[in-house]
């Protein structure tokens, strides 16, 4: 007796298969939170590390000599710099629009000289990609290949990634201020420099992220032809 095909319907799948392809999923999403996690944690830790806790002594001199505001330290360390010889001219980047030379020259009288002929004020910058910025068009105007880079040691790492993607072809000499709290003892020992470190490490990490994966805005300085004027 010859056999007859009939059409079957397609069986529905068990529930107890889509429960178990569901746990699956969710496996495989904790096991990515958790590489994510310990990727973030290791990658912080290496950070960490790595900031200088201890004063850098220069072996070379520069063209010019840039320090990105935020602490007055940074500035005298920067003039220091200037007055042994170690540039031709300092910018300070990011300056408030109200400040004046002579403000500065009162809070150091001893370097007055150098804020008259060889110190330059940024007043444009409001934060480190604005720095990088206004160090692009300076030292593209002075014709400048190589600058020191003065900044606080944990913000120096950030510094870098941006004024490196605004100078292409420029040589960057990092001279990392280190403050007293950052010297003293570990860093896991105070929650409050840990705290420091981490929100600068997350900014490190979204600065790395954002210059490698849009190099459009490389050299933005020199394309759009901004110059800073001089006070």
């Amino acid at each position: 007796m010859p056999r007859v095909e009939t059409d079957r319907e397609p069986k529905e799948p068990s529930p107890a298969a889509g429960k178990s392809g569901l746990r699956r999923w969710i496996g495989l999403m904790k096991a990515a939170m958790l590489f994510v996690v310990a990727l973030f944690g290791v990658g912080f830790f290496v950070f960490a590390n790595g900031i200088s806790r201890d004063e850098v002594k220069l072996e070379r001199s520069a063209d010019g000599i840039v320090v990105l505001t935020g602490g007055a330290s940074r500035i005298v360390d920067a003039v220091e710099l200037l007055a042994a010889g170690r540039g031709k001219r300092l910018l300070i980047s990011g300056v408030h629009p109200a400040t004046t030379p002579g403000e500065l020259t009162r809070a150091s009288p001893e370097f007055e000289r150098l804020f008259r002929c060889c110190i330059d004020l940024g007043h444009q910058a409001l934060n480190t990609i604005g720095n990088a910025i206004e160090t692009g068009g300076w030292a593209h105007d002075l014709g400048f290949h190589s600058l020191i880079v003065v900044t606080s040691a944990w913000h120096m790492p950030r510094a870098l990634i941006e004024l490196e993607r605004e100078l292409p072809g420029v040589t960057l000499i990092p001279y990392p201020v280190v403050s007293d709290r950052t010297r003293e003892g570990t860093w896991w020992s105070s929650a409050q420099i840990t705290r420091l470190l981490l929100v600068e490490y997350v900014k490190f990490v979204a600065s790395y992220a954002r210059t490698r994966l849009d190099p459009t805005e490389i050299g933005a300085s020199l394309r759009l032809g901004e110059r800073r004027p001089r006070s």
